[in-house]
C-alpha cells in the first residue's frame, strides 16, 4: 500500500481491513479497539462483508455508519439500542450519516433507556410470551424462579422480560442454563445498588421536580454501567481468544 492510501479519508479506500480502520479512526477514537468493533457488529450496528477466508472487509458506508455510532456513544452517551433505533431510521428514510455537533453531552432520553417503561407498554401472559420469544413454558418457569424474569401483579410480563427471555434463548442454545444465568441477576443487584447510592441524595427529597432528576440521573448510570460492562466483557474475550 502507498503513502498516498496510508494517509486517504476512509470516504476514499474501499474495503478496508479492521486494522486500517482502527488506523483512520484513531486520531478522532484514541483507544478504538478490534474488540470494540466487533462487539457493535456484534450488536447489529455494523455489517462488514466477510472475504472468502472469512475476513473482515469495511466499505466505506461501513466506516460512515461506525463514526457515526462512535460519535452518538461519545459525545450523547446513548445507549446502544438507541443508537440503533437512530441509525436504523436514517437508513429506512434514505438519509445521511450527519455527525452531530461537539457541543457536549445532551440529556438520556427517558423513553429510550434501556431501563424506561412506557406507559401502556405491551403485556405477554406467561404462554403468549413463550410464543413471541420462542421460550418453551418450562425454560420461562426456571426464568422466574432464578429471578431473571418477574411476572407483573397480573401475572403478565412486560417488554423487559420478553428481551431477557429472548437472550436466554439464545445463551442456552450454547448449552448454558438458567442457574448458569442467574449471576446476572446478582451482579444487576448489585450495581442497582452502587445506582442508587449515587441517586440517594436526590433520591431523598420530597419536592417532585428533585425525584424527576433522580429518576433520569438513575437510568443515565444504569446506561453507562451496561456500557462499561459490555466493554470490560468484550476486552476479555478478545484477550483470551
Amino acid at each position: 500500500m502507498d503513502a498516498a492510501e496510508e494517509t486517504a479519508a476512509p470516504e476514499q479506500v474501499k474495503d478496508k481491513t479492521i486494522g486500517q480502520v482502527l488506523s483512520h479512526l484513531d486520531a478522532e477514537f484514541p483507544g478504538l479497539s478490534a474488540s470494540k468493533v466487533r462487539f457493535l457488529e456484534d450488536r447489529g450496528l455494523i455489517f462488514p462483508q466477510r472475504t472468502a477466508t472469512g475476513y473482515r472487509k469495511y466499505s466505506a458506508q461501513d466506516i460512515v455508519r461506525l463514526r457515526y455510532i462512535l460519535t452518538l456513544q461519545r459525545d450523547r452517551y446513548l445507549p446502544l439500542k438507541v443508537i440503533k433505533e437512530q441509525v436504523d431510521a436514517v437508513e429506512r428514510d434514505g438519509g445521511d450519516f450527519a455527525l452531530p455537533e461537539a457541543d457536549g453531552p445532551g440529556p438520556v432520553p427517558e423513553v429510550a433507556t434501556p431501563t424506561a417503561r412506557e406507559a401502556g407498554a405491551r403485556t405477554w401472559s406467561m404462554r403468549e410470551l413463550s410464543k413471541h420469544t420462542s421460550a418453551p413454558l418450562p425454560l420461562l418457569r426456571e426464568l422466574v424462579s432464578y429471578g431473571l424474569i418477574s411476572e407483573g401483579p397480573e401475572g403478565t410480563f412486560d417488554e423487559h422480560a420478553a428481551q431477557t427471555a429472548t437472550l436466554c434463548v439464545r445463551l442456552t442454545s450454547h448449552g448454558l442454563q438458567p442457574r448458569h444465568l442467574r449471576f446476572f441477576r446478582a451482579a444487576a443487584d448489585r450495581e442497582v445498588g452502587l445506582v442508587e447510592q449515587a441517586v440517594a441524595p436526590l433520591a431523598g427529597r420530597r419536592d417532585e421536580q428533585s425525584r424527576e432528576r433522580a429518576a433520569a440521573t438513575a437510568r443515565e448510570l444504569s446506561g453507562l454501567c451496561t456500557q462499561l460492562h459490555a466493554e470490560l466483557v468484550a476486552d476479555r474475550v478478545q484477550r483470551t481468544w
